[in-house]
């Protein structure tokens, strides 16, 4: 195997990634811009050094390499360790630092160069040899768990120190500093020198080489550790000359340690899950009863936030004691409420109100809507969300509040598309054994998303949610999860409603007071039921029950025995059982026989004849005075105004409190308003860090062409472009537009007769227009290069 070859982080690379670039096609540069978006913000860049520079940014290497597969950052770490920063790397000593093997091990080594260098993350010079981007680099601190190079090392030794380890090896030290560096290069990057040394050692020496051929040890290491000093003494370990700091191996002395059989881990694809079968039908069957019992978990959670909207904690997010009444009112576990909040926000069905999250406008239609409709909302939302919404516990352990605003995470969409792509490519009829395996593949897929996840193994949270939502079954992909990877809008509703079964418009009433209905109920029946009935239960079949309470609930909405009786007859298809006639009957006899008034406030006096002067009053009539008795006025104004009133009508009435007393009036100072507060946007608004979309194709090729011209390479822009000249004409005219000389165009006039024209200072204006200053008209003049039939270089 070959000797690893280091450098200094901090070396220039050979190859530039701007020399790179200005030898990129325009279609492979296109492909770039187009994987790298951010690069084109705010604006886009004015050359490829700007580009360039744009491509080196800390943050958009982060973004880039989030999307990167394992293998990609396999060959990205062997990139850093065998020093590519400053130095090129060729094929070959990746592959002998890597598992490559033959067959699926080379492609995928040359699959994952094509893949780092399709963002820019590596790139390959005119000799074969490929460089990394230093911020690259830096995602490793010790890349293959090798440290620091031989010769970084041993840059920081005197010359006496040299001398010494060249005499421990027992060679004649040469007289110059140099030479003793060369020599200790030489011996120590020599595989049989090293393994003989390190085999003629002390059994300490030799166990504390091991040691630290297999990692970079941090810790601080003792002088009196045994073994220490015959390793140091001979060049093997080496460290700072002061201070109890690790002892460092050279990079190239741990690789031959590990012996010529070593070699770093590689995957060159994903793992294959164990299968198992997973027949259509079943699969349907399972993603069905998931789908329908979320659904009906998660219109239960919105229907208590559209009758008892959640409270908003102040440090943000419904907390774990709404949480906890949610799941009560609505009969189910903390997740599903979870993930009903963060759906239903993310769908419109809910919006924050100060401190508080109501239901919108937009639950009503969800609500009166089928259950395919209702499900495809739900599901659409949780394809985009962009959290993990069942997630309950930050890094450090604590409880993660629902409905808390933070930043997008771009990695958790990207992870959910990657499962759905996963699971899509298993063989028809079988799925995956375990819920792990596919984890493991979507780890592959995303590795960097992984380490952001807190879950063991990876991914559990996001498997758990596809399955409660009916988009995996069977380990397999449902045929809700076919239609949201497809992003078919319409064959998801489709999808949703051959799973579910309609809404049902009939209940079963029976002489036990209970209503069933089996199935989900409609809109119009479960608002009927809920108006008149208390809800039991949930599930394949919803079950109310009448009571005293009920019944009243809806003679209090304005409804009457008749209209009650009536409407559940239309339910039941027939007559009501008897105990519920009659239970209705009795209910609305006693309603009404206690009368409560609202009133603003209460005047009352000893003398009637008073307060009958009071109520005739004319400039007192918009207070909306009621005698109740001789000697009590219910007023509908507030005491207040009332008071005031009386004031100005010449009168002198007092306060008085509940308990009979008279209150005495005292003039207070008006509190400050309070200030609004500060709400964190939410996703989508400004000021939120919401992920960079793909530019737009016409853009693209705008970009391209400017800096296609930019670079002085406009004749291959207009090959593509002007696909009716001639190479010729390209070259003139592609000379002309890069060094601002004279051209001869020509093209036909307004007539279709052919046309020549001396123009010069001619610049493209992509995608596809070019304007210059014209000689026979004396005035800028623009063309469209579909137009151009030929150009030569004037004269």
């Amino acid at each position: 195997m070959s000797s690893i070859s280091t450098s200094s982080p901090s070396a220039s690379p050979g190859f530039p990634l701007s020399a790179w670039l200005g030898g990129l096609p325009a279609g492979q540069l296109r492909a770039l811009l187009a994987a790298r978006p951010d690069t084109l913000q705010p604006y886009a860049p004015n050359d490829l050094g700007e580009l360039a520079t744009r491509l080196l940014d800390k943050a958009s290497v982060a973004r880039a390499m989030s999307r990167v597969p394992l293998r990609c950052l396999q060959v990205a770490e062997a990139l850093a360790a065998s020093g590519a920063i400053g130095a090129g790397v060729a094929r070959g000593r990746l592959a002998g630092l890597l598992r490559e093997g033959d067959g699926e091990g080379a492609r995928g080594l040359d699959l994952a160069l094509t893949e780092l260098s399709g963002y820019a993350l590596a790139w390959q010079d005119e000799r074969g040899l490929w460089y990394l981007a230093e911020q690259v680099a830096k995602t490793w601190p010790t890349p293959l768990g090798l440290g620091t190079g031989l010769a970084e090392l041993l840059d920081e030794k005197t010359t006496d120190e040299l001398r010494g380890m060249v005499e421990a090896l027992g060679i004649t030290p040469p007289d110059t500093r140099q030479r003793r560096l060369d020599t200790l290069m030489a011996h120590h990057t020599d595989p049989a020198l090293v393994r003989d040394l390190v085999a003629s050692a002390p059994p300490a020496s030799r166990e504390l080489l091991l040691d630290h051929s297999r990692a970079v040890r941090t810790e601080p290491v003792p002088s009196s550790l045994p073994g220490l000093r015959w390793a140091l003494d001979r060049g093997l370990l080496l460290r700072a000359r002061y201070g109890q700091v690790p002892a460092q191996m050279p990079a190239e002395v741990a690789l031959i340690l590990r012996g010529p059989d070593w070699r770093a881990p590689f995957a060159a694809g994903p793992p294959a899950p164990p299968l198992v079968s997973a027949p259509a039908e079943a699969v349907a069957k399972e993603a069905a009863a998931s789908a329908f019992a979320f659904l009906d978990r998660a219109a239960a959670v919105l229907a208590e936030c559209a009758a008892r909207p959640p409270e908003r904690r102040k440090t943000g997010g419904v907390g774990p004691r709404e949480l906890l009444r949610l799941g009560r009112a609505a009969g189910c576990e903390e997740t599903d409420v979870r993930l009903a909040l963060e759906l239903g926000r993310a769908a419109g069905l809910l919006c924050r109100d100060e401190d508080r999250f109501p239901a919108t406008a937009d639950y009503d239609a969800w609500l009166a809507g089928d259950p395919g409709h209702r499900a495809a909302t739900l599901l659409r939302a949780w394809r985009s969300v962009p959290a993990t919404p069942t997630r309950t516990r930050d890094r450090e352990g604590r409880t993660l509040p629902a409905l808390l605003e933070l930043p997008p995470r771009r990695d958790v969409t990207i992870a959910r598309r990657t499962l759905l792509n996963a699971a899509s490519r298993l063989p028809a009829g079988r799925g995956a054994g375990e819920p792990a395996a596919l984890g493991a593949v979507v780890a592959w897929h995303r590795p960097l998303a992984a380490r952001l996840d807190e879950d063991t193994p990876p991914f559990t949270t996001l498997l758990a949610e596809a399955s409660r939502l009916g988009v995996l079954a069977h380990g397999t992909l449902s045929p809700l999860g076919a239609a949201l990877l497809a992003d078919d809008e319409t064959a998801l509703v489709e999808a949703a409603r051959r799973l579910l079964p309609a809404a049902s418009e009939r209940a079963r009433i029976g002489g036990d007071l209970t209503a069933v209905v089996a199935g989900a109920p409609s809109a119009r029946l479960e608002r009927t039921l809920d108006a008149v009935a208390d809800r039991e239960s949930r599930g394949a079949a919803s079950v109310w029950r009448f009571t005293p309470a009920s019944i009243r609930r809806g003679l209090d909405a304005g409804g009457s025995a008749t209209s009650i009786e009536s409407e559940l007859t239309g339910l039941n298809g027939g007559p009501l059982p008897q105990p519920l006639r009659y239970l209705i009957a009795d209910t609305a006899r006693r309603h009404g026989q206690l009368r409560v008034v609202s009133a603003g406030c209460v005047i009352h006096a000893p003398e009637p004849a008073l307060l009958t002067e009071i109520i005739y009053h004319r400039k007192l009539a918009p207070l909306g005075l009621r005698q109740l008795a001789p000697t009590v006025l219910v007023s509908r104004t507030p005491a207040p105004e009332t008071l005031a009133a009386l004031r100005t009508a010449g009168y002198a009435p007092v306060t008085e409190a509940v308990d009979g007393t008279v209150q005495v009036e005292r003039t207070e100072r008006p509190k400050p308003a309070p200030q609004p507060e500060r709400r964190a946007p939410l996703p989508g608004q400004r000021g939120y860090a919401a992920s960079v979309g793909r530019p737009e194709p016409e853009r693209l090729e705008r970009v391209v062409a400017q800096l296609l011209v930019a670079a002085k390479r406009s004749a291959e822009f207009l090959r593509q472009a002007a696909p009716q000249l001639s190479p010729d004409a390209v070259r003139d005219l592609a000379r002309g537009i890069d060094t601002g000389s004279r051209v001869l165009l020509e093209h036909p006039d307004e007539h279709g007769r052919p046309r020549r024209c001396a123009m010069d200072e001619l610049t493209l204006d992509p995608p596809g227009a070019m304007y210059g200053w014209c000689h026979d008209h004396r005035r800028d003049h623009d063309f469209t290069l579909s137009r151009v039939t030929n150009a030569t270089t004037a004269p």
